[in-house]
């Protein structure tokens, strides 16, 4: 076997269930992950195989669902329990809760403080954003309440990430969403496009068109510039800075293949990647398949590789390759396998790729932060 690469995993102890209902979820439903519980048996199996098959000495476990706290605390300090007694000499675990932020109280927050967790919310920008598409599960908006719990984990010392949706209505705001988020003072938020299908296979409408969605990045990349750089990070612009700088992209839809973090369900399956968490893509259980078997298998090998393998024509005549290799392969739907933001993320990369290359040159010439904006705006860069 080759030698194991470093991976993820993503493990979801509470499967699908969650205790809220937002409009453009596309896991809740998922017959292959189900309202089950993990137990603390496969919770073992699960750390026991990943400190076995991991070759790199950081061991990254993400908590994901559904609504992973919904599974109770006591099951996480099982977990840390775990992974002190499993994990090998020189070796350190990451932990990351991925959560909606509503069942947060002083207790979650003071364990995940203590345990250096780190901790992503989900919330998706202005109040009248969220509570228009993230209700609970009787139907009660929630974002006052995520906002509170967010400035509870500030209390605790934990700087928690945002994950705010990209919908249609998101990109047609972007000067108040951002705004929002930033008034928030966490300092690192993600944007997640929400592209999905409705039952006849038409895009929803609550998905972000292309075209919508490349002007709301250059919009969100000239008020971070012009703002925030170095100050509140956004990841896609942080990300692309490094490509730029020539380091490797971290996030995985901007590799050039994938494969890298695993799934584990809530009854121990294993699969191929959070979006494909599908039967045709179920490379065993964690209770009789090792991960690095799982990882290493022809079958995850040849999903890792089909990004760049299956790349459009028009991708692979593109001169924007290179930063996004053609995106998440869950979007290249278009005929000819072309991906559905296409358009938008090449209107971005046109607008952004010379910002970024005079911004490098003022950053190797030490221009101190202050002054790149006003730079950059002289130089109608932005």
């Amino acid at each position: 076997m080759s030698e194991v690469l470093p991976f993820a995993l993503m493990v979801k102890p509470a499967g699908s269930s969650c205790n809220m209902r937002c409009q453009y979820c596309y896991y809740i439903d998922n017959p292959e992950s189900g309202s089950r519980f993990m137990s603390e048996e496969v919770l073992e199996q699960v750390i026991l195989s990943y400190a076995k098959a991991a070759s790199y000495p950081v061991l990254s476990f993400v908590w994901h669902g559904g609504e992973p706290t919904l599974r109770g605390l006591d099951f996480y300090k099982k977990a840390v329990e775990l992974q002190k007694k499993y994990l090998p000499e020189g070796f350190e675990c990451w932990n990351n809760l991925q959560t909606n932020g509503l069942g947060l109280n002083e207790e979650w927050c003071r364990f995940l403080a203590e345990n250096h967790f780190d901790v992503g919310i989900s919330i998706d920008g202005t109040r009248i954003i969220h509570d228009t598409y993230r209700h609970d599960a009787s139907g009660n908006p929630t974002y006052e309440r995520i906002r509170k719990n967010i400035a509870l984990l500030q209390k605790h010392g934990v700087r928690p990430d945002l994950l705010c949706t990209v919908t249609e209505e998101t990109a047609q705001n972007a000067y108040q969403v951002y705004n929002s988020l930033k008034r928030l003072h966490t300092g690192w938020v993600q944007f997640i496009p929400i592209v999905n299908h409705d039952e006849d296979g038409s895009v929803s409408g609550e998905s972000v068109h292309s075209d919508s969605y490349g002007k709301f990045l250059i919009e969100l990349f000239r008020l971070w510039l012009s703002k925030d750089f170095m100050t509140n990070d956004v990841q896609m612009f942080a990300e692309l800075l490094n490509v730029h700088n020539g380091a490797e992209a971290g996030l995985c839809w901007l590799k050039e293949t994938c494969g890298q973090a695993l799934v584990i369900e809530a009854d121990g399956g294993i699969y191929s990647c959070d979006h494909f968490v599908a039967h045709e893509h179920l490379l065993g259980n964690v209770t009789n398949t090792p991960l690095d078997e799982a990882l290493m298998s022809k079958k995850q090998r040849d999903f890792g590789n089909s990004k760049r393998d299956g790349l459009s024509e028009k991708c692979r005549q593109c001169p924007y390759l290179s930063y996004c290799h053609g995106g998440c392969p869950k979007d290249r739907f278009l005929p000819g396998h072309e991906n559905y933001l296409c358009e938008g993320l090449y209107s971005f990369f046109e607008y952004s790729t010379p910002v970024y290359k005079r911004l490098l040159e003022l950053l190797r010439q030490r221009t101190p932060k202050e002054q790149l904006p006003k730079i950059l705006r002289r130089e109608n860069l932005i």
